[in-house]
Order: C-alpha cells, then sequence, then structure tokens
C-alpha cells in the first residue's frame, strides 16, 4: 500500500504567500493542513480559497502550538506521516516527493532539508546562526545534523507517537529533533534549495528564542551526562 502524507503549514500573517503555497502542494495531490496561529489578516480565507483545510487558533500561541495542532490533526487522520513547510514561500513544493523518495529508499524516520548545501542564498546572520546551533545540537544529539533549524521535513507517525512535544513556539524543531535522537530514530538530511524574497521577514525574536533554544538543548545535554 503506498504511503499516505499530508502537508502541515503553520502560518501567521502569511496572506501574501500562502495561497500559492497552497495551490501549489494542492497539485501534488496531496492534503495541505494550514494551521493558521491567529493572524489578523486573510490567510485563513485565502489558505481555504486554495483547497486547505485550515484550523484556528484564536490568538496567536506560536509555531510550537501551531505545530503540535498540525500533528495532532496527522495522527488522528491516520496518515502515514507528514511534511512540514513554512508559510512564507522559501521551500519548493517540488522537493517533496525528494524529501518522501529518502524517507522510504533509507527507511529513515525524520527527513530534513538541507538548506546548507547551497547556504550562500540565506541571509548571512542566519546562516552563521544556523551553522552553529546546528553544530552545538549535532554534538547533544550525538549525530550529524547539518540544518537543525530548517523546518522542511518529512516527519513518520511512529515518531510523533513516541516522543513527547511541549514547546509551544520555535524551539519545537530542535526539542523534535533532539528527542527523536534520544530513542534512536534515524534522522538524514536531504539538499534543499532556500527561496528568499526581497520582503523576507522573521517572526523571531532572537533574543528571547535564542534562551528558548539554549533551554531546550541544556535539558537534552543533561540527560545524555545522567
Amino acid at each position: 500500500m503506498t504511503p499516505r502524507y499530508c502537508v502541515i503549514i503553520p502560518a501567521f500573517q502569511a496572506a501574501k504567500t500562502i495561497g500559492e503555497l497552497v495551490h501549489r502542494v494542492k497539485a501534488l495531490g496531496l492534503t495541505v493542513v494550514v494551521v493558521d496561529d491567529g493572524s489578523r489578516d486573510q490567510t485563513a480565507a485565502i489558505a481555504a480559497q486554495q483547497g486547505a483545510l485550515v484550523i484556528s487558533h484564536l490568538r496567536n500561541q506560536g509555531k510550537g502550538a501551531a505545530l503540535r495542532t498540525g500533528f495532532d490533526y496527522a495522527l488522528r487522520g491516520q496518515f502515514d506521516g507528514l511534511i512540514t513547510m513554512d508559510s512564507d514561500g522559501q521551500h519548493d513544493p517540488a522537493e517533496i516527493a525528494h524529501l518522501i523518495r529518502a524517507g522510504e529508499v533509507q527507511h529513515a524516520a525524520i527527513v530534513l532539508g538541507n538548506r546548507m548545501s547551497n547556504g550562500a542564498v540565506m541571509p548571512p546572520i542566519r546562516r552563521r546562526t544556523n551553522q552553529l546551533m546546528s553544530h552545538i545540537i549535532s554534538r547533544v544529539a550525538r549525530q550529524l545534523i547539518p540544518d537543525t533549524q530548517c523546518g522542511f521535513r518529512l516527519i513518520r507517525k511512529e515518531v510523533l507517537h513516541d516522543v513527547p512535544l511541549h514547546a509551544k513556539r520555535f524551539e519545537i524543531e530542535t526539542e523534535l529533533l533532539l528527542a527523536a535522537a534520544a530513542k534512536r530514530w534515524k534522522i538524514i538530511s536531504v539538499p534543499v534549495r532556500s527561496i528568499y524574497s526581497v520582503n523576507h521577514s522573521s517572526h523571531i525574536r532572537p533574543l528571547r528564542e535564542t534562551l528558548r533554544f539554549l533551554s531546550v538543548i541544556a535539558r537534552y545535554a543533561i540527560r545524555r551526562m545522567g
């Protein structure tokens, strides 16, 4: 039987980009779930118009909370796995098949997109921060993960059943990797390209999010040492 996948897109104030993204993913024949995290613009309406199933949070709770809502839907829908994508259009839907194929051929539980193989297209400060975080997380996870902050991922349902996730904001992507590594799930990376527009902006608050990242990393590092 062919494995069933859905695409989970957490979205906040993404009216400018969500329509084209949903349209392109739907064209691949995949179920698209947009979790609108309390947007005040037309994100939810545009996503629905393009054929996405939209789940809305009444208030902004953070990317982690939106992803967990999407994960719950995928598990209830009995999908074999899911693909996560950011709502800003930086991921190319044409590469979804690449993640799925790599996961199935290599029997991987998590497949990460690796933007660092073409890191020159990333904003310099983001590239350097990502390299540092990926180095630290790889040490704690005890395996090489070259782009730990990439939101373009394939995740098998078995991982979500097995690892507890508590983070509500951007640190959930680190929490998932460290929790999966601690349970010895196979994590692989495949090259993907990034598409950054001139007006690309991030909702990350550097100081606050860095503290959250470090808190998650410290928790798993201590467990490893124990």
